[in-house]
């Protein structure tokens, strides 16, 4: 096999911080599967074509799931992404003490 096809198949850890893990387990059933879904797929693609790079937060990223936004970091030599904020895309509290 080729170092390429290998490179490929890496794949992300996940690791959630604790208060993104209470905004997780703060949301309904329905949003709960809908956002972790979203952060599972993290792990096979870091940066998917509808993430966005935070302004003002070096290596933060975000991406959107329903009415709700992960916000995440990406370490590529540690092979890790770093969730540490999940809040509703309209509430700027999300933001807040970044």
């Amino acid at each position: 096999m080729s170092d390429e096809s290998d490179s490929q198949r890496e794949r992300y850890a996940i690791r959630i911080a604790k208060t993104a893990e209470k905004d997780l387990f703060n949301l309904q059933t329905k949003q709960f599967a809908q956002v972790a879904k979203k952060i599972f797929s993290l792990q096979g693609n870091p940066q998917p074509q509808d993430c966005k790079q935070l302004e003002g937060y070096p290596g933060g990223y975000r991406i959107d799931q329903g009415e709700y936004r992960i916000l995440y970091t990406i370490d590529d030599e540690l092979l890790t992404v770093d969730i540490f904020r999940i809040g509703k895309r309209n509430d700027g509290e999300v933001y807040r003490n970044l």
